[in-house]
């Protein structure tokens, strides 16, 4: 889109040179009334020489902004300015605004001020985009002074950019995972799979480190030698992340909600069990089921995964989990690991979560997430020096008492609890299906 034309403005020297001689002038009228002509004169040469410093401010040759396309929930996304000004004067001082989509930038608006490099006038701004979606770049003004001060040159280019704001997969790319995955095909998780499961795969020689009761007394009485027994663990399970993407779901931990920490755990867990070879689902909800993905059973589908968790989006109202369970329950038709994403506020809510879960324990393994409250334990365990702070620590320790009571209650029912704080709880989640895939219980 092109330039619209340029406007100009005087600057706040000239309303101040303006103000300042407001005062000169009532002392002059005062002392000679004759010359009360030379306010109107004073005010007209001060009009003309903001039109003079307007005229000598240089033109815009061109304006543009390098938005790029893409960029990750709490990671930095790097905007540039670029600006050609003809004729301007070094002490322009030229500075930009960006108009942009809230979740990217709070307030909607950035302003960055320009250096000269290269002949070429340049700003950066680096933002951490805080809310996942789409989020549009809608306009660019540009500012910059004459060479007196007394006058600034406007110009507004509109801009159809957009930024499409990704989960988190920085986990996923983290160096410790891949040397997890590289190991798992040959080593530590291949043993676990091969090693550790219910299902007889062949004899193998005994060695030292082994489990003994897998040694199988029969075939080394016959052979001579000690054999033990290997497992094979079943594949081609069915894994299904369930996230409440209701209220309590889109409260902020530490500066992210707490949706975008569930979904960067989960889809890191996911890349984890497409390696293993299980397959793999996305379920959303909030007030009614939001979306159900198709199962997923290669690596290179990971990206549908991505953009289908992507797509989740924050409801500010409570999570139906009457609807949303039996929703899930209906169409799964085999058995499988589904991993509950959510949090509470209060008992009632808590109550009916415990119901629906009850129901789907009857048929599938479920594993149940919650990050850890830091701010209540932080209540709870800090200082107590009045009657306001005392009350808040009561309270804050009946919520986490409450809380536990609930977790207590899902445990009691034959559900996993995972409860990490939110950088640790994707370490848990993966040890969490490590081992219930181990023990067979999937299957």
């Amino acid at each position: 889109m092109r330039l619209r034309p340029p406007t100009f403005h005087p600057t706040a020297r000239a309303v101040l040179l303006l103000v300042a001689a407001a005062p000169l002038a009532l002392v002059l009228a005062a002392i000679a009334p004759a010359a009360w002509i030379a306010a109107p004169a004073l005010a007209g040469a001060l009009f003309m020489l903001v039109l003079l410093d307007a005229m000598f401010a240089g033109q815009c040759g061109d304006l543009r902004a390098l938005v790029p396309p893409d960029a990750e929930v709490g990671h930095p996304l790097r905007i540039v300015v670029l600006a050609d000004l003809v004729r301007a004067s070094p002490v322009a001082r030229p500075q930009a605004a960006l108009a942009v989509d809230p979740r990217l930038a709070e307030g909607g608006r950035l302003v960055l001020p320009l250096t000269r490099a290269d002949g070429v006038w340049q700003g950066v701004a680096e933002i951490a985009p805080r809310r996942r979606g789409t989020g549009a770049a809608s306009g660019l003004w540009l500012r910059w002074q004459g060479p007196l001060g007394l006058a600034q040159r406007i110009v507004f280019r509109p801009l159809d950019d957009a930024v499409r704001v990704r989960p988190d997969l920085s986990p996923v790319r983290s160096p410790a995972l891949q040397l997890f995955l590289r190991d798992a095909q040959f080593g530590f998780v291949a043993r676990r799979i091969r090693g550790e499961g219910t299902e007889f795969e062949s004899l193998a020689d005994y060695e030292p480190g082994m489990d003994r009761r897998r040694i199988d007394w029969r075939s080394s009485a016959r052979h001579a030698r000690l054999n033990a027994r290997e497992y094979e663990t079943e594949r081609n399970n069915q894994i299904v992340f369930a996230f409440d993407c209701g209220q309590a779901m889109c409260e902020p931990v530490a500066g992210l909600a707490r949706i975008d920490r569930a979904i960067t755990a989960a889809l890191t867990t996911a890349w984890v069990a497409l390696k293993a070879q299980d397959r793999v689902a996305l379920f959303g909800f909030a007030a009614r089921p939001l979306v159900f993905t198709p199962f997923v059973a290669a690596p290179r589908d990971f990206p549908r995964l991505q953009e289908a968790a992507a797509a989740l989006d924050y409801h500010a109202e409570e999570p139906n989990f009457t609807l949303a369970l039996a929703t899930l329950a209906t169409r799964l038709q085999r058995r499988s690991l589904v991993v509950i994403f959510s949090d509470f506020t209060d008992p009632t809510s808590a109550e009916l979560m415990i119901e629906n879960v009850a129901r789907l324990v009857d048929r599938h393994v479920v594993l149940f997430v919650v990050m850890a409250d830091a701010e209540l334990d932080d209540i709870a365990q800090g200082p107590v020096s009045d009657v306001d702070s005392v009350a808040r620590a009561v309270t804050a320790r009946g919520l986490l008492h409450q809380r536990q009571i609930v977790l207590q209650r899902l445990r009691q029912l034959g559900v996993r609890v995972v409860e990490a704080p939110h950088d640790a709880i994707g370490t848990r989640l993966i040890d969490a299906y490590l081992a219930t895939k181990r023990r067979g219980a999937i299957g």
